[in-house]
């Protein structure tokens, strides 16, 4: 394939379509932010993949600086970086104080100590061409991490044969930008932006299919039910008759803080965009 420019035709349209599903992408958590400022309270929701979403779209900034000449990139992870910004102060705004300290944490840890310390070495120890190919594997590496997360959902919905934690549409929009983004790199030769969405459009296909499979299975809350202690009541009328009920019984799910585990596992979706 000869070489093509940022400003051919099919490199400009995969870029605007891949910046208008990342857009899609990146909203996604809106929901939840609405939920948790209508009850000024964070439940059982976990800051890391905001923070992590913030981290990715630095780094993929930085490395289109770097680079030059790959504006599309630069527009959708700012409009990222401004959302995961948001997503995060809310969040700290309506956690518990331990919440907070840990996500306090995790942003001084990544979007200032491992970031500044990125920029740090390759602006000291890379030059010309070198530096933007340092950042590009960087990118990629993490990038690669971060769509490989999801295969403990994919895990979790082969083992209770439910998707609930694991939305189609989700599924199905960071596939397409999978697909878009792939296509952007792969016209530009450009194997950073490339590769790792081809692992996250194998992955992407992948959650579609067991999605189709398991859809129609009943959750497991019909096993949990049959587990369901009984109470055996005393008829105060008649001393000697034993009227035996089963109660329902609120099994809170595991995984979280206040029981709202699923949502972090919905939420894990949310992936880097490039």
């Amino acid at each position: 394939m000869a070489n093509v420019s940022h400003d051919h035709p099919l490199v400009y349209t995969f870029g605007i379509l891949g910046n208008i599903i990342s857009f899609m992408v990146f909203i996604a958590p809106v929901p939840t932010f609405y939920r948790i400022i209508k009850k000024k309270s964070a439940e059982g929701f976990h800051s890391l993949p905001y923070v992590v979403g913030l981290f990715s779209a630095m780094l993929w900034i930085y490395y289109a600086l770097v680079k030059t000449n790959v504006t599309l990139i630069i527009t959708i992870n700012s409009f990222g970086c401004i959302a995961e910004t948001i997503y995060v102060a809310i969040y700290f705004t309506y956690a518990t104080k331990k919440a907070r300290m840990k996500t306090l944490g995790l942003v001084l840890m990544l979007n200032f100590g491992a970031f500044g310390l990125i920029v740090f070495l390759t602006q000291i120890l890379c030059k010309g061409p070198k530096r933007a190919e340092v950042i590009g594997w960087i990118c990629m590496v993490f990038s690669v991490c971060v769509f490989v997360a999801p295969l403990s959902i994919m895990g979790r919905v082969i083992r209770t044969k439910s998707v609930e934690f694991m939305p189609f549409n989700l599924s199905f929009a960071l596939a397409v930008s999978a697909v878009m983004w792939f296509l952007y790199g792969l016209l530009l030769k450009d194997v950073y932006v490339a590769v790792p969405n081809i692992v996250g459009m194998i992955l992407g296909v992948l959650q579609m299919i067991l999605y189709g499979i398991y859809r129609n299975y009943k959750s497991n809350d019909v096993a949990i039910e049959k587990e369901l202690p009984t109470v055996v009541k005393v008829d105060q009328g008649q001393p000697k008759k034993v009227i035996s009920e089963v109660y329902p019984v609120n099994i809170p799910s595991l995984g979280s803080e206040n029981g709202d585990g699923k949502n972090l596992h919905k939420d894990a979706q949310i992936n880097s965009q490039v």
